[in-house]
Formats: structure tokens, C-alpha cells, sequence
């Protein structure tokens, strides 16, 4: 089935000419009509015409020897990233109607590259969540059931709960992702697919609406660990117009994929072994490990001594940030404007009715730890604990070359609940936000299912530009496990 392909499959069929680019497209087309109304995974699909010019042109580049590296495949964009002439939302009623002059610096790149844009896809607003219930569009649905309860609609994890989801219900390739404190890899552990955060600066901002401007890094969403070195290979490089992109070379990361990991040192953090962790999730982890000795790896016990403050740093230095990027967003330069009496009554009338809940909660936390006062107390403590975070990483990676960890705290869980525990919610990314604040590149890995029958990853951290090893590592432990990504409890998903 063409919806089925890995990015790499369908590169070689497509250069092969098995099939066109214009079947893929058409393939995914008719895939996303038939389930989008149930899932919510797109919040705009572009037309139809529009779709199959550009899969003809790859076809005809295809045909002419000059095929790009993403050439023909199509793919879908979280709307986060600005698409230019195409509705970008974030996700928010202040957004709803925006459409952007100009193209991402990510998305130009797989624009340069030949891939084929389906859609955009659907996340928490402003990337604000762990459950992508929070969009103003209405929350996606996983495509994955838990055994025994086909009713119960699941969550996609988030706030790149959209891609995930169509990643893994065949709407999509592959899918492009932002991960602030985990919106890549925790939703990608829940669907059963393959989130890649690469370093922080590997790939521009530019283009992409922020969150947290010192956390928030691009990312590929594929189902397979080679697809995902594939497709960062065409988003990654320098940017003159953002300050913090890299400008070192671009590696062929899909290249390392395969290659042996034989004398590698995995760290194993005695800190993520919290309390309540799940039996299904531990015995993962200790297949993990079991794996990577069995492929010739030396497993090495190592501390983070400050894990511990992770989370509750994130939610300190992350609301700062959002309360000062989204101060833009006052209902006169561009986006929702409700009309009112003054000035000021404007802004707050925009903005009430343009922000949801759990936006205007985090502006207003943000506001407050930055405030006279608070700063100090707050704000400035956060970032000393950050710095402390990161010293851990580095002095770890001193004696090995990667960690390996539980992505998640849990397999997906279902819309509602936990819904009314901020903190509860919070707790999805204690795995994933400490690796965010050092900025090092993490993947997570499908490797098998839980009891309910539901997807669960490993996660595997690395040194700052040093995706090649973590890539190698996780294509180790996808050999072994030998997942597959496709749900099989949702009539319909992955046909």
C-alpha cells in the first residue's frame, strides 16, 4: 500500500518508477478524506490541484535525473511553521485567518528539495500541551485503540499530536514537528512512530511561530529511524537570519543508520527510574538495554543529579518566554481584533477571545515570574538550575556516547483524562524536558507494545551535534525490535 511506505521505500519505488508521484499523492489524498473527519490530524489540506502540480514536477524531475532529496514525497507540516499563501494557525482563534507572505526557512528547505505538501497539521495552540486537546480546531485522535476498547478515543501525545497521528494512520510520510520540552518525541513514542529533536540551532526558527524561543527546535516525525536522519538532512543547515542556527556542515545522517554499534558506551541515569513507573514501561527499558548488549554496547550506570529539577525549571523558563512572544499578538498589527472603546480594552478583548485556556494560563504564570519581585526569585533561579541541567549531560557524556531512557512515563492515554490535573499533564514530559533545556538531540523509537496493546519508545539522548550517534543507536534498537508502526485497532488506519 503506497499510504504504508517508509520515506525511504518510496524514494526508492518513485526512482525506480514502480509508481509515480502523483499516485503517492493521490494515494495520501484520498487517505486523508476518508479519515481526517475522525481523526482531526489536518486543520487545513490544500487542494487537490494544488497537491498534484507539485507531485507532476517531481515527476518530471524524476524523469530528468535531477530529483531532490525529499523529491515526491509527500508529507505533512505542523502549523506552526509559516507556509507561504497557506493558512498558518498555530492552532489559535488569534491565528484563524492568518496566511503568511513568506515560506519558513525548514519548509523552504523540503520545498528546495521536491517534497510534496499535503497539508497542515494539527497541534496544542501555540504548541502548548501534551495531549493536543488544547487547539482551537478541535483535538486529534490517535489512530491507536487499546485492546478491548475500540470507543475509547485515545490522545496522540502533543503538541505535535497531528503529525504523529497522520504519520501513523498513513496520511502522511513523514510529518515535520517542534519539540519545546518534548512535542516530538512524546508524541511519537505514543503513535508508535519515530520523533527525532535534533541539537538545539540544527535547524532555523525562522518561519516558525514561537513558543519558547530558547527550547524550541524543529524536527523530523517518520516511521523509521532511517527516514528520520533522511528527512533532517533536508530541513538542517545554517540560517543567517536566525542567531542561534548552527553553521556547522550537514552530516548524510541517514548513513549512519546501520553502521555497528559495537564498543559503544550507553548511560543508563539512575534518576529516570522514578517512583511509579509503570512495570511496562521498565521492562521496555531493560529490553532496550538487553538489545544493545546483545549488539556489543557497554551499559554503564550514570547520575543526573539535577533530573530532579528539570520539570519544574521548564515551567518556569518556558511561560517567561511564551508571555514575552506572544505579547505580539494584540489584535491591532495582525490577527484576531475585537473592537472596543480604548486601547486597552482592545488588547484585552483580542486577546480573550483570540487566547484558550491553557494559553492565557501559561502568559499569565509567565508574566508573573518575570515580574519586579519574582524575577530573581524565579526566572533567574530557573536558569542557574539549567545551566546545572546541562553540566550533568555534558560530564555524563564525558565516559559514554549516549543515554538511553523511557521516552514516556506511560503508553497514550484517553481524551479527559488527567484533563483536570495541569501537574498530572505536566508529569508526560519529565523524560523528555531535561534533554530540551541542555539542548542536546533526542530520539524516540517505537519498540513494542504495552499490555493494552498501545506503543511505547525508548528514547535515546546524545552529545550536542553528535545526531549520528544517536541515529546509529536507534536504528540498533529498531533492528531489534522490529516494530511496526501501524495501528491496527482503528477500521481504516494505515490503509
Amino acid at each position: 500500500m503506497l499510504t504504508g511506505l517508509t520515506l525511504t521505500e518510496a524514494r526508492a519505488g518513485l526512482a525506480a518508477r514502480t509508481f509515480s508521484a502523483r499516485e503517492l499523492a493521490k494515494a495520501h489524498l484520498d487517505a486523508i478524506a476518508r479519515l481526517n473527519p475522525t481523526l482531526n490530524a489536518y486543520i487545513t489540506v490544500l487542494p487537490e490541484e494544488t497537491v498534484l502540480a507539485q507531485a507532476d514536477a517531481a515527476d518530471a524531475r524524476y524523469a530528468a535525473g535531477t530529483a531532490g532529496l525529499m523529491d515526491g514525497l509527500p508529507i505533512g507540516i505542523k502549523d506552526l511553521f509559516c507556509t507561504k499563501d497557506v493558512r498558518t494557525t498555530a492552532a489559535s482563534a488569534i491565528l484563524a485567518e492568518f496566511v503568511p507572505p513568506y515560506e519558513s526557512t525548514v519548509t523552504a528547505k523540503l520545498l528546495k528539495e521536491g517534497a510534496v505538501f499535503l497539508g497542515k497539521t494539527n497541534l496544542d495552540e501555540f504548541a502548548m500541551g501534551s495531549a493536543n486537546t488544547s487547539s482551537a480546531f478541535g483535538a486529534t485522535t490517535s489512530p491507536w485503540r487499546r485492546t478491548g476498547e475500540p470507543d475509547v478515543a485515545l490522545v496522540p501525545g502533543g503538541s505535535s499530536g497531528g503529525s504523529s497521528a497522520a504519520v501513523a494512520a498513513g496520511l502522511a510520510l513523514a510529518a515535520t514537528g517542534t519539540d519545546t520540552g518534548g512535542s516530538i518525541r512524546q508524541p511519537a513514542a505514543y503513535c508508535g512512530i519515530v520523533g527525532l529533536k535534533p541539537t538545539y540551532g540544527r535547524c532555523s526558527r525562522w518561519g516558525v511561530i514561537a513558543y519558547a524561543s530558547s527550547l524550541d527546535q524543529a524536527g523530523p516525525m517518520t516511521r523509521s529511524v532511517a527516514d528520520a536522519g533522511l528527512m533532517l538532512e533536508a530541513m538542517a543547515g545554517f540560517d543567517e537570519r536566525d542567531s542561534t542556527s548552527s553553521s556547522r556542515p550537514v552530516p548524510a545522517f541517514h548513513k549512519a543508520v546501520g553502521k555497528s554499534v559495537k564498543g559503544l558506551k550507553v548511560g543508563i541515569p539512575t534518576e529516570y527510574r522514578a517512583p511509579g513507573l509503570p512495570e511496562d514501561v521498565l521492562a521496555m527499558w531493560e529490553q532496550g538495554i538487553a538489545w544493545l548488549r546483545e549488539a556489543g554496547c557497554e551499559v554503564v550506570d550514570v547520575s543526573l543529579p539535577h533530573t530532579r529539577y528539570g520539570l519544574t525549571s521548564y515551567y518556569i523558563i518556558a511561560p517567561a518566554e511564551c508571555s514575552s512572544n506572544l505579547a505580539r499578538y494584540d489584535g491591532i498589527r495582525f490577527g484576531k481584533r475585537v473592537d472596543a472603546p480604548s486601547l486597552d480594552a482592545v488588547y484585552e478583548a483580542s486577546r480573550a477571545a483570540g487566547f484558550g485556556a491553557e494559553v492565557r494560563s501559561r502568559i499569565l504564570m509567565g508574566t508573573y515570574v518575570l515580574s519586579a519581585g519574582y524575577y530573581d526569585a524565579y526566572y533567574l533561579k530557573a536558569q542557574k538550575v539549567r545551566t546545572l541541567i546541562r553540566r550533568d549531560f555534558e560530564q555524563a557524556f564525558e565516559n559514554v556516547d549516549v543515554l538511553l531512557t523511557p521516552t514516556a512515563p506511560s503508553a497514550a492515554f484517553a481524551q479527559g483524562e488527567n484533563q483536570n490535573d495541569p501537574v498530572q499533564m505536566y508529569l508526560n514530559d519529565i523524560f523528555t524536558v531535561p534533554a530540551s533545556l541542555a539542548g542536546i538531540p533526542g530520539l524516540s523509537v517505537p519498540v513494542g507494545l504495552n499490555n493494552a496493546g498501545l506503543p511505547l519508545g525508548l528514547q535515546v539522548l546524545g552529545r550536542h551535534f553528535d545526531e549520528e550517534t544517536v541515529l546509529s543507536v536507534g536504528g540498533a534498537l529498531e533492528a531489534a525490535a522490529g516494530f511496526a508502526h501501524r495501528p491496527t485497532l482503528h477500521a481504516g488506519a494505515g490503509a
